[in-house]
């Protein structure tokens, strides 16, 4: 059993406010992930969860005890740093069991626990090697496995998949998703990669400038974002965002984007923007994958554009064009058959059921 949970925790450095009075709820078992760009406070939480830094305001608790004043070592959590942080004269298995040798465990509990997160972890057959003897890969996991031996109340990722390449990057996404599915332990994950916080967390906490823009499952992130900074942020590529009009013709709503574009309202948003006909500071947002080409069955919410590609970038599976809406560069995901190319022009089928409307003096989404 661990919950952790922060009440108005604040981190201040001199005169600079890097956490601003986060609230957050962790549950026993639950994998959170903190992701945002560099300097939006994610690490500093995540070393005051750790005791690593000084709490300047609020509260961190776990299970219900207030740990402010506690030790790291007695917060019974287990950090894997973005370097392995390994000794390199000791072997794996040495590595691996050095938390509890200094604790004094018994020789036989110590093997067993070792030899238990090896078999998790697929390197039993590593484990009188030296550091230098292992890849990127093999390293990590053994950090995890120095972690997991503590059988802590809490593990604490900090950006641990920063330093490998991107084929073992996908790989280790997948291994400490599996660890995490057989070692169920509340786990809290600090990432700038928004690929690796979908992909592996229970819930995302979408962090800006001390903040937390928004907590919740990755699937609600990505289709019901609350905030500009968060359809910016959730989402490769990134969501377009063009600024726009709104306006009404016979009860029916649209969207303008140019003199020449504008595009059907689903009814189904009609009565939430009615009262923002007209208004100035608005923005349509729209993520590249609901702006294929247009096959002639795109359903009554959909809207035509006529674009011209400007650049195409094949991917194999898919092709990435870019083309120009009143000079704002636009990126559309169209079928490799689809014949995109350079100074080509295609006709384009905006899917505005998932169409997004932003104020920009608030930065929410409408």
């Amino acid at each position: 059993m661990a919950q952790v949970s922060l009440r108005k925790l604040v981190k201040r450095f001199d005169d600079t406010e890097a956490v601003r009075g986060i609230d957050l709820d962790i549950a026993d078992k639950e994998f959170v992930v903190l992701v945002g760009p560099s300097g939006c406070g994610k690490t500093t939480t995540l070393r005051m969860i750790a005791g690593l830094e000084e709490v300047s305001g609020g509260e961190i608790a776990v299970d219900g005890e207030v740990v402010n004043d506690v030790p790291p070592k007695d917060r019974d959590m287990a950090m894997v740093f973005q370097n392995y942080a390994l000794y390199p004269h000791m072997t794996v298995f040495e590595n691996m069991s050095f938390g509890l040798r200094l604790k004094r465990y018994p020789k036989d509990e110590i093997a067993r626990r070792v030899n238990e997160a090896a078999r998790i972890l697929d390197i039993a057959e590593l484990l009188g090697r030296k550091p230098r003897q292992l890849s990127g890969g093999q390293r990590q996991r053994v950090a995890m496995g120095r972690a997991i031996v503590r059988n802590p109340k809490v593990f604490l990722f900090d950006e641990p998949l920063s330093n490998l390449d991107a084929k073992l990057r996908v790989q280790m996404r997948t291994e400490i998703k599996r660890v995490h599915q057989k070692v169920r332990t509340t786990t809290v994950d600090v990432t700038h990669d928004q690929v690796e916080a979908m992909t592996l967390a229970d819930r995302v906490v979408v962090m800006n400038r001390g903040r937390i823009e928004q907590i919740g499952p990755p699937n609600e992130l990505y289709h019901a974002p609350r905030t500009r900074f968060v359809a910016g942020f959730i989402g490769s590529p990134a969501m377009n965002f063009l600024p726009c009009r709104l306006e009404e013709a016979n009860g029916a709503l649209r969207v303008r984007l140019s003199q020449d574009i504008a595009l059907p309202v689903p009814p189904t948003r009609a009565e939430r923007y009615r009262a923002h006909v007209g208004r100035d500071g608005l923005t349509f947002g729209l993520r590249p994958e609901h702006l294929p080409e247009d096959r002639g069955n795109g359903g009554a919410h959909a809207g035509a554009i006529d674009a011209v590609i400007e650049v195409a970038e094949p991917l194999g599976m898919e092709t990435l064009i870019f083309f120009r809406i009143n000079e704002v560069e636009v990126c559309g995901r169209v079928s490799p058959t689809a014949g995109a190319r350079e100074g080509a022009r295609l006709r384009l089928c905006a899917g505005l059921d998932n169409m997004h409307l932003i104020d920009e003096a608030s930065g929410h989404v409408i």
